[in-house]
């Protein structure tokens, strides 16, 4: 269950940046018919229904850190390895807020062999199912206590059905959806309120509504995701509105709007997954947005939607992930050191292997070898990587290589802030394997200082490869 938690953490958080991004342009296209703004929630949908995505060079998410999991299509902001892991690597996306995060929890308790954050992952994964499951049955028994209430209902024609039991209009069922009016309403009020209904049916709006609120339901811990299903619900309203307005004609604004509030009144007590209700809540901005609304012209509808859908793919998919780029491809800017590449891939936590491998890419190859993936060692103190390498037919052991090793170990160790070692394992044709290994300890006592202090910018980087070649 807490791995389960953990996939719905991550994209709980992948979902939250995408939020910010939809909110930003919502606010950009407040003038424009909020059709567009309903379908630009479709980006949230998708992150909070899929765990993985595909890879794009326009992926908004490449602004926030860490990079996708290597092939897998998976953004893991709090990564798995991290339940097992006996200290902390809380990694949102903000380098800042995840030193913090991460200083807050406590080190390694050894009874058990167990840590705090397997601990608190296991009471947050239960604390999270348990209000899932409450959720679900208060808003099961809501839903069957509004079908009892419309149970005698009459039928007026077609799936419209008149009733006491209720004071606004709304749409019910999944299967055979019916609108169901209250009682007393004037002619020109039931055309209005059934033609808003019919475009919620025809939109499929009475499925999306549930399902969005399952979502709500999964991710409930998330504050952004309540907010967000509030807009959205919002954003859904004002389109049905102004569809019916765009059919009916500007003339029959002020007579929409005072039905929208004449029967809103008594509706203060709608669950938020309930059915689709003519009344809803914001009906003082759903009118406000009538008399405002402006229908567009064929070419601003046409450039306002790839617009919306381009932004919708920019935050449904992940940036590219880092990968170690074989020495032809390296650039070789400082003594074979790619500053650039060093100073993207600084990072806190040995576990980030995304970071700890785009390391390796940015430095000089040792000759004859060639890199065959890493190892990570974070199940207890100390902390250490192995980069592995395979031996081909012009390796030979000298002087240079092991200047190499040295030097890019020295690197490494300023750069991954809670490594303890780094480890070569060098494996020949032979089945023969080497293994070269130089600690944090050994090194800050050859240097007489702490390396960590070099890593702040890329002047820190030269001045120690500068130190490192005299």
């Amino acid at each position: 269950m807490t791995k389960l938690f953990l996939v719905v953490l991550n994209m709980s958080i992948a979902a939250s940046y995408v939020a910010i991004a939809v909110f930003v342009t919502r606010l950009l296209l407040k003038r424009a018919p909020k059709i567009f703004s309903y379908i630009l929630w479709l980006a949230i949908a998708v992150r909070l229904t899929l765990p993985i995505s595909l890879a794009s060079e326009f992926s908004l998410l490449k602004f926030v850190q860490p990079e996708p999991v290597s092939n897998t299509g998976y953004m893991a902001f709090l990564p798995e390895v991290a339940a097992l892991m006996k200290t902390p690597a809380i990694d949102t996306g903000i380098e800042k807020i995840s030193s913090v995060l991460s200083f807050a929890i406590p080190a390694v308790t050894p009874v058990n062999n167990a840590s705090p954050m397997q601990f608190l992952l296991s009471i947050c994964a239960i604390v999270w199912l348990a209000g899932v499951v409450v959720l679900l049955v208060y808003s099961i028994a809501a839903y069957l206590r509004t079908l009892a209430r419309v149970r005698t209902a009459t039928l007026i024609r077609d799936n419209i059905y008149e009733t006491d039991q209720t004071d606004t209009p709304f749409v019910c069922g999944f299967i055979r959806p019916r609108i169901i009016v209250p009682t007393g309403l004037s002619s020109q009020e039931m055309s209005y309120v059934v033609m808003h209904e019919e475009t919620h049916i025809q939109r499929r709006d009475y499925w999306i509504k549930p399902f969005a609120y399952l979502l709500l339901v999964i991710h409930w811990f998330n504050p952004i995701m309540w907010l967000s299903y509030t807009q959205m619900s919002r954003d859904m309203e004002m389109s049905c509105d102004e569809r019916v307005v765009s059919r009916l004609g500007n003339s029959s604004k002020g007579c929409y709007a005072i039905t929208l509030l004449s029967v809103s009144t008594n509706n203060k007590g709608l669950l938020p997954g309930s059915p689709l209700a003519f009344g809803e809540h914001h009906v003082k901005a759903r009118i406000k947005n009538v008399l405002a609304y402006r229908k567009l012209p064929a070419w601003g509808a046409a450039c306002l939607l790839v617009v919306v859908g381009a932004v919708i793919a920019g935050c449904a998919t992940n940036p590219r992930p880092l990968e170690i780029a074989p020495p032809s491809v390296q650039k070789q800017s400082y003594h074979g050191y790619d500053l650039d590449k060093l100073m993207d891939n600084k990072t806190l936590y040995v576990g980030n292997h995304m970071k700890v491998g785009g390391l390796i890419g940015g430095m000089p190859e040792p000759l004859g070898l060639d890199i065959n993936g890493l190892e990570l060692q974070t199940s207890s103190q100390p902390y250490g990587v192995t980069y592995r390498y395979l031996a081909n037919d012009t390796y030979t052991e000298t002087e240079a290589n092991s200047s190499i090793f040295y030097n890019n170990a020295v690197l490494l160790l300023s750069l991954i802030d809670n490594v303890d070692s780094i480890t070569y394992r060098i494996s020949e044709n032979a089945g023969q394997q080497t293994f070269i290994t130089f600690t944090r300890e050994q090194v800050t006592q050859s240097l007489g200082e702490d390396v960590r202090t070099y890593a702040a910018d890329k002047e820190g980087l030269k001045r120690l490869i500068d130190q490192l070649m005299q």
